[in-house]
């Protein structure tokens, strides 16, 4: 049995609005606003908009444009030029020029691990793979918060910075069984109107390795999972072909999709990328298909790179990167060669690592950094991976800004995409479905840190 989140916040709106205090003749300004304004809203005791907005005035679409967006039955039923002056509607809501971007997706992170709403637990530094995972398990018997509360915590944040759409991986092996998925299933079940959710079964601790691991992950498909992962199949469970056989097996009988992590470098991590996506074509499953880290890419010469991306975009696999700080797939030679590339925040605040804020658009400006993008076509490419291209990754339909799309919006306070990735702007807006849900003026996780003393790792001050 899942533990329940705490309940939403309880106003369905941005807490920093301050009032109607806006443009009176609802023209957009020359900068982003700084907040939301309800149009006709003329009680200062009570500043807040409409759940459902019906319209969504002067916005800058990512083209530029200026725009009136109009939102009916959780869709995008019209994008028409912003006219100054036109007469509108009660309850709708002007943005002062501020970007509007189909939601921020998260395409790889790991709910199940965060220790965000706990106390802060000091890093335990490890030289192996096999170290951190020992020393990850060992930590699980000293988590004092359960699983989903965490997950929760972490999963709001999500919401409040923009984010619709997550893919989670999950741990299921011998020591947790089915445990973290079932309270994982839990949270997105509690989220279902704030956060679309993608469960991947994750097999951390190996697959042919482990005994049992088959088993579980078999019934993690079966109970809910929405991917089948893999972990390093030559470089930790020393069996390439036995541990694909396995995952690809297991997609294919439950119809599921695949995304595994592959940390394995050099010409022994592109072999198994081209192997995986010799079986993704074999089988007909390309779009399905993603692998994650895959920093062999970013350490083999150009003819191994071309040859490797050749394979994985004609089969149809993507790759994912959070933009590490070591090897790191080449995001434009991908690009360039037809390969889907996205982004996700990876591991945020756990053992594995203290970093990680949850902000897709930070990922995106962290990714820019470390693959040299600087002009603002290469910074919109920077954007297009924790949006349209990570949707795109995550089967996600219905995305986007044109009339028949899902409303999952996010509107910044920056006047173009090139800004809102290198400027950290504020988020003024989220909408799941066209019901606003974020941004919280802050984070409720602290209310679920229970009283403790110092983890006994700290050791003593000095």
């Amino acid at each position: 049995m899942s533990e329940a989140p705490a309940p939403p916040p309880t106003s369905p709106v941005p807490t920093d609005r301050t009032g109607p205090t806006g443009p009176t003749d609802h023209t957009v300004p020359t900068g982003p606003a700084d907040r939301i304004e309800p149009v006709g809203h003329t009680d200062p005791s009570s500043p807040t908009g409409p759940e459902r907005p019906a319209l969504l005035v002067g916005v800058t679409l990512p083209d530029g444009r200026a725009a009136d967006v109009r939102l009916c039955d959780g869709l995008v039923h019209a994008v028409e030029d912003h006219v100054p002056g036109r007469p509108l509607p009660p309850g709708a809501l002007h943005l002062g020029g501020a970007l509007l971007l189909p939601a921020l997706v998260d395409g790889h992170a790991h709910l199940d691990k965060t220790l965000l709403g706990a106390p802060w637990r000091p890093h335990r530094a490890t030289a192996t793979l096999r170290e951190q995972i020992e020393a990850e398990r060992a930590s699980r018997h000293t988590e004092d918060v359960p699983v989903a509360v965490r997950a929760a915590a972490l999963a709001r944040r999500m919401v409040s910075l923009g984010t619709g759409h997550v893919r989670s991986h999950v741990d299921v092996d011998p020591d947790t069984g089915l445990g973290r998925l079932h309270a994982l299933l839990g949270v997105r079940e509690d989220f279902r109107d704030r956060l679309g959710i993608q469960l991947v079964a994750f097999p951390q601790s190996g697959v042919v390795t482990a005994p049992g691991v088959a088993d579980l992950l078999d019934a993690a498909l079966a109970d809910g999972a929405d991917l089948v992962g893999g972990l390093d199949p030559l470089g930790f469970d020393g069996d390439a072909d036995g541990q694909l056989d396995i995952v690809f097996g297991l997609a294919a009988r439950h119809g599921k999709g695949i995304d595994l992590h592959l940390h394995d470098g050099g010409e022994a991590g592109t072999a198994q990328l081209r192997d995986i996506a010799a079986r993704t074509a074999a089988l007909g499953i390309g779009g399905t298909v993603a692998v994650s880290h895959a920093y062999a890419l970013g350490e083999v010469g150009d003819a191994e790179l071309d040859r490797t991306c050749a394979a994985l975009a004609t089969a149809g696999v993507a790759i994912m990167t959070n933009g590490p700080s070591g090897p790191m797939p080449p995001v434009t030679r991908l690009r360039e060669h037809g390969v889907r590339v996205f982004a996700g925040s990876d591991n945020i605040r756990d053992t594995w690592w203290p970093y990680g804020t949850a902000d897709m658009l930070e990922r995106a400006t962290v990714i820019g950094l470390r693959a040299g993008l600087m002009t603002d076509a290469e910074l919109a490419a920077a954007a297009s991976l924790v949006t349209d291209g990570a949707a795109a990754a995550l089967g996600l339909t219905g995305y986007g800004l044109a009339p028949g799309s899902r409303a999952d919006l996010v509107a910044v306070a920056a006047g173009s995409v090139a800004e809102a990735v290198a400027a950290h702007p504020r988020r003024l807006l989220v909408l799941h479905a066209g019901r606003v849900v974020g941004p919280f003026a802050d984070d409720p996780y602290p209310h679920l840190v229970p009283p403790s003393a110092p983890h006994p790792s700290a050791g003593a001050a000095r």
